[in-house]
């Protein structure tokens, strides 16, 4: 028999403690503390179990970088927020963005002009003919919408935490440079326009910089390719890749601005190849452009989000906006599934950034100035003042609570086609995976850390987050 090599040891090494977050859809637990779980090692070791579904975390093969997790600041959550007693206030937004609390978002969207999420239509270039911009202002954001903002940014920058980077996105133009000549119900930019509404976002940034509320990255129209009866503008491929090239790019080129990230397309998933295709294979106008947003209403189409960035990896994919429709559906289930299952599909799929919809809407999924009602996940309840998280709320904290910004993307599979599953080491080297079992059995599996290993239980449509420390 060989003699051992010096330095080698036959010992195993020693377990590691696996913490474990549990949430059910049944509400009996709600981002709660389990036991931890022992990794031992090496995996495979233990054969008893091998006829158990598999995990694997596979650490070394890295992916794309995370930018984080985040929702919308609309005008409506901000006057839902700003009617809140003093104390629910200051526990929002510790429920959204304390990183040691709460959610730690650190990726938010907001929009420039009115959406249906607004109290109702209005533009901050709203005399017509004023193609000089001399009466541009943004008076009605200071109302409500950037004192919520500059609150969450204030508890941001005393935690020390990364700031908050916020998305603009347009939903119609000023009636005045429109085809049908008012705001809602779709229509088209007038084309004698085009330079003056690129303008338009160049002086839009620059009025939030002067408040202290820098402009991370703009998308150049919400849900291009949808007529709504509420704010909207139509544009096709070709009109919103020229508007790209001739237009805004240069615009923000020319203001000083070319560091704020052009976003393209910001509907679903079921055009983004398309859509964005006929952009990036513009050169001049692919140049302006760092990535794709997409939606997740219609089919799922998760496909075409890989699909798009085997085509351009150089580019980026980011999820703009996503709510569950129809209402306020309080007490639903159903509502943390679809986002669980949307978030992990989507990061599988090389997306850097997940942003929810309305950070917070009132008992009946409002206000809204078209009744167009949906659910957020914390609701507030306008007669008593009290805060009401979703399961939406619960499960994107399994998220946004251990997948920390500048995190990668780890190798990572199940064996089980119900369990679905995601991983990623943060930047302080701590390794964490998800799990989510949206069926109604009990799931018994083997998890697979890379060379160590344990047995974990996925109880019925339930999601697990697993950290392991550096």
């Amino acid at each position: 028999m060989p003699a051992s090599k010096p330095g080698l040891s036959n010992s195993l090494p020693e377990p590691l403690q696996l913490r474990c977050v549990l949430s059910t859809a049944d509400g009996q637990h709600r981002l709660a503390e389990q036991a931890p779980l022992l990794l031992q090692g090496p995996a495979g070791a233990n054969s008893a179990h091998s006829d158990l579904p598999s995990v694997m975390v596979h650490s070394e093969r890295r992916f794309q970088t995370l930018l984080g997790f985040g929702g919308a600041f609309t005008e409506a959550a901000a006057v839902t927020w700003g009617a809140l007693p003093e104390a629910e206030r200051a526990a929002l937004l510790r429920q959204y963005f304390d990183a040691d609390s709460g959610h730690g978002y650190t990726l938010c969207r907001l929009h420039m002009n009115s959406c249906d999420f607004a109290l109702g239509n209005y533009a901050h270039a709203a005399v017509a003919g004023d193609v000089l911009l001399e009466h541009f202002n943004i008076e009605r954001d200071r109302k409500a919408l950037l004192p919520m903002i500059k609150a969450a940014q204030a508890l941001v920058q005393q935690a020390g935490s990364t700031s908050i980077r916020l998305l603009a996105s347009p939903w119609s133009p000023p009636p005045w440079m429109k085809s049908n000549g008012q705001m809602n119900q779709g229509g088209e930019l007038l084309p004698e326009y085009a330079a003056v509404w690129a303008q338009c976002y160049v002086r839009f940034i620059q009025a939030y910089a002067a408040e202290g509320v820098p402009i991370w990255g703009l998308t150049v129209q919400n849900e291009p390719a949808a007529t709504q009866r509420w704010d909207s503008c139509i544009y096709s491929a070709e009109q919103e890749r020229d508007f790209v090239r001739d237009h805004l790019g240069p615009a923000l080129a020319a203001a000083g601005l070319g560091h704020v990230k052009i976003i393209v397309w910001d509907h679903n998933r079921d055009l983004m190849v398309e859509r964005a295709a006929a952009v990036y294979s513009d050169p001049e106008a692919a140049k302006y452009v760092w990535g794709c947003g997409f939606h997740w209403y219609g089919e799922d189409h998760f496909e075409h989000v890989q699909l798009l960035h085997d085509a351009w990896p150089d580019k980026a994919l980011l999820f703009t906006e996503g709510c569950q429709e129809g209402g306020p559906h309080l007490g639903s289930a159903a509502l943390g599934e679809r986002y669980a299952r949307n978030i992990i599909n989507d990061l599988n799929r090389w997306t850097v950034g997940w942003i929810d919809w309305n950070l917070l809407l009132d008992e009946t999924g409002g206000p809204n100035h078209v009744g167009n009602l949906c659910s957020a996940p914390i609701m507030a309840n306008r007669q008593t003042g009290e805060l009401m998280p979703q399961s939406s709320y619960d499960y994107l904290g399994h998220f946004a609570r251990f997948i920390k910004p500048g995190a990668q993307r780890l190798l990572c599979a199940a064996s089980k086609q119900n369990l679905e599953v995601t991983a990623f080491v943060n930047p302080d080297g701590s390794k964490v995976l998800v799990v989510l079992n949206r069926s109604e059995a009990a799931i018994h599996y083997t998890l697979r850390l890379d060379a160590r290993q344990c047995q974990a239980l996925a109880p019925a449509r339930s999601i697990s987050s697993f950290e392991l420390s550096a």
